[in-house]
């Protein structure tokens, strides 16, 4: 069963040097329906405007995950870390007891687009922590690459939760296969393009809810299309 959450009928806002779609309920969008799936609690996809960004604010008990389209987003955070996310890194922050950070977009000509992802940590209170990983273009090229997993040692950021993300880029007529365990679930987000998964076709912002589906086929129409996809217990 594949459940469709079009990309129009996300939760909508524009700040003015912020404009944000939510695949789930965030802030001030509330919708009963989609409060999150299995573990994934946040996708929001952001364009953050030149000059601009969020300014520091605190997370506890969150797996936080920022995928940067275009653009450079800088990272700051309590932890003293301090960096610059790109196009093909990912980052993830495990927000554990506490943290703040700030994200700021220091262009003076271009903005961020940007997907940042919530994932619901197996236990509370673990220690924060702070990782980013540079994805090589050809990894993701017609092949799914493993972004983000509860082991460790596989060139991925490490979650505290059984949930792993991979990601694809896919040409027309390019397919990617990817079995589902008995009892597994899955979520596809399109980050860009259009694909095809199991017969439907998705565009840029769609997303779809898998479950008792033994299989996906993912298939490339668009020019370039980029596809996240969530392994979920």
């Amino acid at each position: 069963m594949i459940q469709i959450r079009r990309a129009q009928e996300r939760g909508h806002a524009n700040h003015g040097w912020l404009e944000t779609y939510h695949t789930f309920s965030f802030s001030d969008y509330y919708d009963p329906k989609f409060m999150g799936f299995r573990s994934l609690r946040v996708i929001n996809e952001d364009w953050v405007k030149p000059g601009h960004g969020f300014p520091t604010h605190p997370h506890r008990d969150m797996e936080i995950i920022t995928y940067v389209l275009e653009g450079e987003l800088a990272h700051k955070d309590s932890m003293g870390t301090g960096s610059v996310i790109r196009p093909g890194e990912v980052q993830k922050m495990s927000a554990g007891t506490g943290i703040r950070h700030s994200e700021y977009n220091h262009s003076k000509t271009n903005p961020v687009h940007l997907l940042q992802i919530w994932i619901v940590p197996e236990k509370e209170g673990i220690k924060p922590m702070y990782e980013q990983k540079t994805i090589a273009a050809e990894e993701k090229q017609g092949k799914l690459r493993l972004l983000a997993s509860p082991e460790t040692g596989n060139g991925a950021v490490t979650l505290y939760q059984d949930a792993r993300l991979y990601a694809t880029e896919l040409k027309p007529g390019q397919s990617v296969d990817y079995a589902l365990d008995n009892g597994r679930y899955a979520w596809l987000q399109v980050a860009r393009g259009c694909v095809n998964v199991n017969g439907t076709e998705l565009q840029a912002g769609d997303g779809a809810a898998v479950a008792q589906e033994p299989s996906l086929q993912i298939s490339g129409i668009g020019d370039k299309s980029e596809v996240l996809v969530f392994d979920l217990a």
